[in-house]
């Protein structure tokens, strides 16, 4: 983000502000997961297939993994173009995340090119998927990138553990660029505590990692 806390321009352009080091670094994050989770937003947006450079697809054999992590896409009304690149590429599989209001044509198309799991209601419910991820998937780590309303969903729920953030050198300001948690006036329903656990400076950037601090649950009697 920028230094005055935007993730993108007024007119939610693609990411272009950073170094080459950030992208790199991305990389380095999106290699970690099991799976790299994005909103349909985003995915429209920035177009790109979520894969990995051949280095780190080696780095991922070599730790017996597969290549890539698994796509996953988040999409509550599922009108998810086909022509996108993601599903112009093979290097792993695509799963879709979204509700019973996904037409049926594209319910048809999609089908040929990703695994989907629809369910009842308005919006997809996070945890849920995260559980299916688990269980049917075997994922134990999501790299989530975005956008902003998917990450505000999943902090809301308390469902983030660790935050890679990178400052950039640059200020847009304006009230209709997006930040982190996104363009909504609404405070979360709690502040969420961050944990300082790594900070690295490269040229003019900065890059932090946080913990998150879960709140405790009561047990109940």
């Amino acid at each position: 983000m920028t230094a005055d806390g935007k993730v993108t321009t007024r007119n939610f352009a693609p990411v272009d502000f950073t170094s080459r080091e950030d992208k790199l670094h991305l990389f380095r994050q999106r290699a970690l997961g099991d799976a790299v989770l994005i909103g349909h937003t985003s995915l429209k947006r920035d177009n790109v297939r979520l894969g990995l450079p051949a280095e780190l697809q080696e780095t991922r054999t070599k730790r017996k993994q597969t290549p890539a992590p698994l796509r996953v896409i988040v999409s509550n009304k599922g009108r998810i173009d086909d022509r996108l690149k993601i599903f112009q590429s093979d290097i792993s599989q695509i799963i879709i995340f979204s509700t019973k209001r996904m037409p049926r044509k594209n319910q048809e198309v999609l089908n040929k090119r990703a695994t989907l799991h629809l369910t009842e209601g308005k919006q997809v419910d996070l945890a849920g998927m995260l559980e299916t991820l688990r269980g049917k998937y075997k994922v134990r780590r999501v790299a989530c990138e975005g956008g902003p309303t998917l990450f505000r969903s999943l902090l809301e729920r308390g469902l983030v553990d660790q935050l890679n953030l990178t400052i950039a050198p640059y200020m847009f300001g304006g009230a209709k660029a997006p930040t982190l948690t996104g363009l909504s006036k609404e405070f979360l329903p709690a502040s969420v505590h961050c944990v300082l656990v790594d900070m690295r400076t490269i040229g003019d950037e900065c890059f932090l990692t946080y913990r998150i601090k879960h709140r405790r649950r009561c047990r109940r009697k």
